[in-house]
């Protein structure tokens, strides 16, 4: 697929463009690429498509403004974009419907039938439909994500205003306009020829019903944006790239319709000791040389307490042992994983008077093994 284009490059406004150069560069492209209008060309459609995508994000408030800190991705579509901190995702989102009628109500001041080109007509009435969803990266610590924990941050989310109960006024009654329809039809005569338009009424916004009286908490607007602390139970065995979903808490819907959702997507530090490799653990674990020529009892400290392992006389390098069930108890995918304790025998640089003596003597005996005389035969092959 290919990756989505910036969006005020796509309408061709900088990112300090006024909403009026916005809505005004969308309809020169508009009428560029709009397919009825340029059957010949093949990407027009393609090219139309993805100028009402920019419209409808960077027309609209808390979009662009989503859009201008986390890009695509801010505004739930497939942008592939990374986040930082709080910021969101690389991941891919439902993006909100688009309606063609919506381009001719920039274009004509309406939704339009076409007499001219054949189109198909459009209720201007405009529909309820849910928010997008948004995708925010939280780090966590690497024993939080073991174990489980309950974190806590603030958000700034958009909620039914409690004054209205998300109706936006009090005292509904009939819009007089449209009579309760939700659009006004008219006929439009342009160069391209006759057009009958329906378009949403200015003064219901295309609900059919007025209010007596506005709600002066959310300015009709029946949502208020509200900074809440979110509280998220982290489940253990979390990983980096598993998501949570926190039902309503994203971008705000439309016309009544619902918010959308926020996910939280993981990011795991790295542990000084531990190295996890999904739900499995890997600890290194030091020896010195005569630990591991003649075997001991090492303590391993594992994930759930210390435990006493016995290290094998001969022990080298790189030798492991699996502790089974001392992994990650990962309640988030429902297992249990190993831990295997890597040992690493470490050679003392410095010896004293005391402990030379005792090397040299031991020196003075044949500590040979197999492999060291199948590899003095491979020497002597080579000479």
């Amino acid at each position: 697929m290919a990756e989505k284009r910036d969006y005020y490059e796509v309408l061709g406004v900088s990112k300090n463009a006024s909403e009026a150069e916005i809505k005004s560069a969308f309809r020169k492209k508009a009428k560029e690429f709009h397919p009825d209008l340029n059957k010949d060309n093949p990407d027009a459609a393609e090219k139309f498509k993805e100028a009402q995508e920019a419209y409808s994000v960077l027309s609209d408030e808390n979009k662009r403004k989503m859009y201008d800190q986390y890009g695509h991705a801010g505004v739930g579509n497939n942008a592939g974009s990374g986040f930082g901190g709080f910021g969101g995702f690389s991941s891919s989102f439902d993006a909100s419907d688009f309606d063609f009628g919506d381009i001719f109500d920039s274009i004509f001041g309406g939704a339009s039938s076409f007499s001219s080109f054949g189109g198909a007509s459009s209720n201007a009435r405009r529909r309820a439909s849910r928010g997008s969803d948004v995708l925010m990266r939280m780090e966590i610590d690497f024993l939080d994500a073991v174990y489980g924990v309950e974190k806590k941050f603030n958000l700034d989310v958009v909620e039914e205003c409690d004054e209205c109960h998300g109706q936006g006024g009090f005292d509904p009654e009939s819009c007089s306009t449209c009579h309760g329809s939700g659009v006004i039809t008219s006929t439009q005569q342009t160069i391209l020829g006759s057009f009958l338009s329906k378009s949403t009424c200015p003064d219901c916004d295309g609900s059919g019903k007025v209010f007596r009286r506005k709600c002066s908490v959310c300015k009709g607007k029946g949502k208020v944006q509200k900074n809440k602390t979110i509280t998220v139970n982290v489940p253990a065995g979390i990983n980096s790239g598993d998501r949570l979903r926190v039902s309503g808490k994203g971008n705000p819907g439309y016309h009544g319709g619902s918010n959308g959702d926020l996910y939280l997507e993981f990011i795991v530090s790295d542990h000084d000791y531990y190295v996890r490799d999904n739900d499995d653990i890997y600890l290194e674990v030091p020896l010195t040389v005569t630990e591991a020529i003649l075997g001991c009892k090492k303590v391993i400290p594992t994930l759930y307490g210390n435990v006493k392992l016995n290290v094998s006389p001969g022990t080298n390098s790189e030798d492991k042992q699996r502790l089974k069930g001392k992994g990650i108890d990962d309640k988030y995918h429902k297992r249990k994983g190993d831990m295997y304790v890597i040992f690493k025998v470490y050679t003392p640089k410095k010896l004293s008077r005391d402990q030379k003596s005792l090397i040299e003597k031991l020196a003075d005996t044949d500590l040979t093994t197999s492999e060291m005389r199948e590899f003095s035969k491979f020497v002597q092959k080579n000479n």
